[in-house]
């Protein structure tokens, strides 16, 4: 191993142990993305609402959802009786409902059967919209705390403030014969509805647009789980299904660095390693590699040589000869493209090479007259092989 091997793994090794000193001495940031999973004890997850579901509600039997509410639902739903082996409440928290058409469709079918779907979103499924008759919208320019109160009067002292994660998300238009406020959200005195229950056959939809009143931080925030309470005893007493945002095989990362880029410091320190592995190939390889010999390619020499005869031929002034030879290549090109006799240039042809090229027939007259014409003169000037080099290159392009 030479000298300046060991000098790039000494500095990484230096490199390495100063960011590991770094990363274990700093106190590690808190994380306030708002995932909503039931299995994040971050501030903005649900894992205390989960946890606590289980044991508010003990008398009722509490199952996990790991797929989309179609393929669940559906695969209880008796096609010869015509309804649901299963009847509770369906619970999803997120901040994306993140539901297709299909599911949005079967948690409409499983609501007509008596049951009830409660959602807590900034966004829901369009199906869910336009049957049950709502829409919502969002001010962006009203910040600050918001007020979260419930209409019903047994929950008067269960209001709660919220002052983190908060926005103005409300419901704007609703179907009055079938919907019921239960609760505003109060922005700068002005009080907008963000908690609703609709009517839908035999069942019911109860809709809450503050997914963040039950996120782990405002559930231990103060006495702000009081609010939580309130909202779920809307619930019937029977079976809750959570929608789980784990879905089966979804989030599951199949790289074998898996846990690598789980823990941001080894991440960090793998993309780092691979950082100074091709900085150490680039800069190695720069070094070693021998110098590569220009080879210059071969020059065409057919137009210098066809310049070179030009020139020849126009310093000598040698008119006829010029003359003589572009008449023979030309004539030659006649007989080889158009298979004519090219010893009489009389009118027959004149007219068989104007039929055959299809060219003007005064144009061929003209240069067939021309080459009679210079083939006879004895002293041609510069003038006529300028003027028969133009014809025959109009027969050529035109």
């Amino acid at each position: 191993m030479n000298k300046t091997i060991k000098i790039y793994i000494g500095l990484l090794v230096l490199l390495f142990g100063a960011i590991t000193f770094i990363e274990l001495s700093r106190q590690r940031p808190i994380n306030w993305t708002p995932t909503y999973n039931e299995k994040h004890k971050i501030p903005f997850g649900t894992y205390i609402l989960h946890e606590e579901l289980k044991n508010v509600f003990q008398n009722q039997d509490f199952q996990d959802i790991k797929q989309t509410p179609y393929e669940f639902f559906d695969s209880k739903y008796d096609w010869e009786e015509k309804t649901y082996n299963v009847t509770g409440n369906f619970v999803h928290v997120a901040q994306y409902s993140e539901m297709d058409e299909t599911s949005a469709q079967e948690l409409l079918d499983f609501a007509s059967h008596g049951n009830t779907v409660f959602m807590s979103t900034n966004y829901f499924p369009k199906r869910l919209k336009d049957t049950l008759g709502f829409e919502t919208n969002n001010l962006y320019d009203v910040k600050g705390n918001a007020k979260f109160t419930l209409t019903n009067s047994a929950f008067k002292n269960d209001s709660i403030t919220i002052d983190r994660g908060i926005n103005n998300f409300h419901f704007s238009k609703l179907k009055s014969e079938k919907s019921t406020v239960l609760g505003h959200q109060i922005f700068d005195s002005v009080a907008f509805p963000n908690f609703i229950k609709i009517d839908h056959i035999n069942g019911q939809f109860i809709l809450h647009l503050q997914p963040i009143a039950f996120t782990n931080y405002n559930l231990l925030h103060k006495d702000n789980k009081k609010y939580a309470e309130a909202t779920l005893s809307y619930l019937q007493e029977d079976t809750i299904f959570y929608n789980s945002l784990n879905k089966t095989n979804t989030n599951l990362d199949h790289s074998k660095l898996r846990f690598i880029k789980s823990q941001p410091a080894l991440r960090y320190a793998w993309y780092l390693a691979l950082m100074s592995l091709v900085l150490f190939l680039i800069f190695n390889a720069k070094r070693r590699q021998r110098i590569v010999k220009v080879i210059k390619p071969h020059e065409n020499t057919t137009v210098a040589f066809t310049k070179t005869i030009g020139n020849l031929y126009y310093e000598t002034k040698d008119h006829n000869n010029l003359i003589d030879k572009k008449i023979t290549y030309f004539l030659e090109y006649i007989r080889r493209v158009y298979f004519l006799d090219t010893q009489i240039l009389d009118q027959k042809f004149t007219k068989l090479l104007a039929q055959k090229s299809g060219k003007d027939i005064k144009q061929i007259k003209q240069l067939v007259k021309s080459i009679v014409h210079l083939k006879a003169k004895q002293n041609c000037t510069e003038a006529d092989l300028l003027d028969l080099n133009k014809q025959i290159e109009d027969f050529y392009t035109k």
